[in-house]
């Protein structure tokens, strides 16, 4: 319901300015949102098209991952650490399990196997549910973090920043450059979003079993971050596009292994899991195409400068710098859609260029936040509940949170 009045405010609004403008004198104004329109359309069908073959050779290497048991063997690895998050939960209950493929599958950027394993644990969870209609402790915890959008590899981000910078004639573009600030994003809203709610729901957080996965998780990433420190912004950014570029290589290479040495026929199983690519990438293209064209029309009636130079003039008068405002759309719907945002970001990509500061500075936002009215919204209704208590209090919080570190880290890398 939000979105729909965000998508129709953009129309609305940037008609009534164009009727203006047209009264004012102005015979281009009508023409320039019609262009706009069709031009933001034809930019939208080539960008999903051009996520075509990325998303198919990622989703095939998953596939492989997956019958190669290393993607249920990560699951396992996690599991300890949601037994003390999730105490409610008796051991070895069926919860458990699609709790821990759910948040392990958005770990490798798997949306799309993500969302069928969450329903499939609020339903788990529900069947430990005294009230029905209110939401437990467990769903609250399970939720959260889901929102919060912990992610090791921005898939579909990354996919998108090399789409557009071919479109744009970048040579050597590497899109892996955001993986680490990303993930450093990414990780500050998981925490806080974990935080947040072991404090409402008074849970103990101060136990091995739980700070040991978190200190192993983010020593190495503040190593990393100190080391990079001391090089030039340039030169940091090219060793991230080094860090990032590897990891991801050695994901698939640890997936190849693993299938190998399960006597996967590793072919056969990259095609099965490639023939998925085509869907997911089409699936996005009526979302993108849709907020794309509301925001050329809206940019088209001069309404997006309008709206940046006032917010602008209110940062500029507190001190702060301003060079970051572009992006700041993309975190704000991206709190109510995740296809809005995404069509945000491709916006500042094409309006700044896809290696400036706000376009990285998107890309992090983009890859480091959940959608989450869309998440609460989807996941508690699946079971009923209507009374979500702290829920959604904590995952804004966690939102904003996210928000404010990927501005601090995209200054920190990339200024």
């Amino acid at each position: 319901m939000v979105l729909n009045l965000v998508w129709l405010g953009f129309f609305l609004s940037a008609f009534i300015v164009a009727l203006i403008q047209l009264a004012l004198g102005d015979l281009t104004v009508l023409p320039r949102l019609l262009t706009a329109m069709f031009e933001s359309a034809k930019t939208g069908f080539e960008i999903s098209i051009g996520l075509v073959g990325i998303m198919a050779m990622w989703l095939g290497f998953m596939k492989i991952g997956e019958r190669a048991g290393m993607i249920d063997a990560f699951a396992r690895g996690v599991n300890p650490v949601f037994r003390h998050l999730f105490p409610g939960i008796p051991p070895r209950h069926p919860a458990q399990g699609a709790m821990t493929m759910n948040i392990s599958a958005n770990l490798l950027g798997l949306d799309n196997a993500a969302t069928p394993l969450g329903l499939k644990a609020m339903q788990e969870l529900q069947t430990l549910n005294p009230k029905p209609d209110t939401a437990t402790n467990a769903q609250i915890m399970f939720l959260v973090l889901n929102t919060a959008g912990l992610t090791l590899i921005p898939t579909s981000v990354i996919a998108i920043r090399q789409t557009m910078a071919v479109k744009q004639g970048l040579v050597n573009f590497n899109a892996a450059d955001i993986f680490l600030p990303t993930l450093l994003a990414t990780g500050c809203s998981f925490l806080s979003a974990l935080i947040a709610v072991a404090v409402v729901q008074r849970l103990p957080l101060w136990r091995a079993g739980l700070l040991l996965p978190l200190l192993a998780f983010t020593v190495p990433v503040i190593g990393l971050v100190m080391w990079l420190s001391r090089f030039p912004p340039d030169q940091a950014a090219q060793w991230m596009g080094v860090i990032g570029a590897g990891f991801i290589f050695s994901v698939v290479v640890l997936f190849l292994i693993g299938g190998m040495v399960r006597r996967v026929n590793v072919y056969e199983t990259f095609i099965e899991g490639a023939k998925e690519g085509f869907g997911v990438a089409v699936q996005i293209i009526p979302y993108l195409v849709a907020m794309l064209v509301a925001i050329a029309v809206f940019r088209a009636a001069g309404l997006m400068e309008l709206l940046m130079n006032a917010i602008a003039s209110g940062v500029a008068a507190l001190g702060l710098p301003t060079d970051f405002l572009p992006a700041l759309p993309v975190g704000l719907m991206k709190i109510l859609s995740g296809s809005g945002a995404r069509g945000l970001m491709v916006d500042v990509m094409q309006t700044y260029g896809v290696d400036s500061f706000p376009a990285k500075l998107a890309a992090i936002i983009q890859g480091s936040t959940e959608t989450t009215f869309y998440v609460l919204a989807v996941y508690f209704g699946s079971v009923g509940v209507k009374n979500t208590r702290h829920a959604l209090p904590c995952a804004l919080f966690a939102d904003l949170v996210g928000l404010v570190a990927a501005v601090m880290v995209a200054y920190a890398f990339f200024k």
